[in-house]
């Protein structure tokens, strides 16, 4: 797969993985609780913030009736209006900015996901550096086409679309100019259950639409993403705040900042140890090979005896033959006298 920028980062499958730290409703209204997230990110070693661009507005309609109501009692937003949930989730458009600006100044990516064409517009006059389609819109195709138009790196998000679906959004995507494209997996449930991850979707989705793959993961703690590091994602994004304590509206499933920074270490630590198929020594192993098993004289034998199951034996170090020629060797006399402790080699008997 060929690696791509996305600002200084390089995104490849042999590289650690992108960590994007999701601010979306997380900031509870105050723009200076945003900022202090960005910051926590940064010191946790997170690489990019994303934030949600829409208004309740761009969203859906004000309409507390039928299905524009929430009323699922497994939902964390149960009993509440659609229109209500995203006029209390959204992130101002004017705090976008000075967020921008702070993860410029940490060295950070901040970028967003765009609801609607407004939102699209509003991002390309700030410069984000690439957009992310979410998975409750990646069957919007006027959406991706417009995100794609744009030239920019897309990441997007594959939750609760079908293998048809994901092609749609895919061709619609190289169709209209994006060359460089994420897949992540994800579950869209809040919290989701990791039985319910799928994980070896990650692998398989690289395959089928030779692209880049990741995670978006909303399970609770970081066991996914660093599974889903060793099978190649090269993004993972998670939620994160403050505490989970002062509550909001995604709080429940997010991370705290010193669980984002053990998933950046860990991920980082996978990302290491994937490395490429490999089969013998490697250079660090080495070293070790002396310690394996071979054959020794482990007494005294002189010149014309034989060499007898009581006389050879398979012990460390690993300097003699190989324990495969014992038998070989069991019978033969030797050429010499051979000192207790003499490594094993054709030699003794030629």
């Amino acid at each position: 797969m060929t690696p791509f920028q996305i600002e200084d980062f390089t995104i490849d499958t042999y590289a650690p993985p992108l960590v994007i730290a999701e601010v979306s409703a997380n900031h509870n209204h105050s723009l200076d609780r945003a900022l202090e997230i960005v910051d926590a990110a940064a010191a946790a070693g997170a690489n990019a913030i994303k934030l949600q661009t829409y208004t309740a507005d761009t969203m859906t309609i004000d309409h507390s009736e039928g299905e524009f109501f929430i009323s699922d009692p497994n939902s964390l937003w149960n009993g509440t209006s659609l229109y209500d949930l995203y006029k209390e989730a959204y992130t101002p458009w004017e705090w976008h900015k000075p967020i921008f600006d702070r993860c410029r100044e940490h060295g950070m990516i901040g970028f967003s996901t765009p609801f609607d064409p407004t939102a699209v517009d509003f991002l390309e006059d700030l410069g984000v550096p690439c957009h992310k389609i979410a998975s409750f819109e990646n069957v919007d195709l006027p959406l991706i086409a417009k995100v794609a138009r744009t030239g920019k790196p897309m990441i997007m998000s594959t939750g609760m679309a079908t293998a048809a679906e994901i092609d749609e959004a895919v061709r619609t995507a190289r169709e209209n100019g994006c060359e460089n494209l994420i897949l992540l997996k994800c579950t869209s449930s809040y919290p989701a259950d990791p039985a319910s991850s799928n994980l070896l979707t990650i692998p398989h989705l690289r395959e089928m639409f030779g692209c880049h793959t990741g995670l978006s993961d909303h399970t609770m703690g970081i066991g996914a993403a660093v599974a889903a590091t060793a099978l190649g994602a090269v993004a993972i994004e998670k939620h994160l705040t403050i505490a989970r304590e002062d509550g909001g509206v995604d709080s429940a499933f997010s991370m705290e900042p010193d669980e984002l920074a053990a998933l950046v270490r860990e991920t980082r630590t996978a990302a290491a140890a994937r490395g490429t198929v490999s089969y013998g020594p490697s250079e660090a192993e080495k070293g070790s090979l002396v310690f394996r098993r071979s054959i020794y004289v482990v007494e005294d034998v002189a010149a014309g005896e034989e060499l007898t199951e009581t006389n050879l034996r398979l012990i460390r170090p690993g300097l003699g033959l190989a324990p495969k020629h014992y038998a070989d060797l069991v019978g033969k006399r030797v050429s010499r006298d051979v000192k207790r402790g003499t490594p094993a080699s054709w030699d003794l008997i030629g």
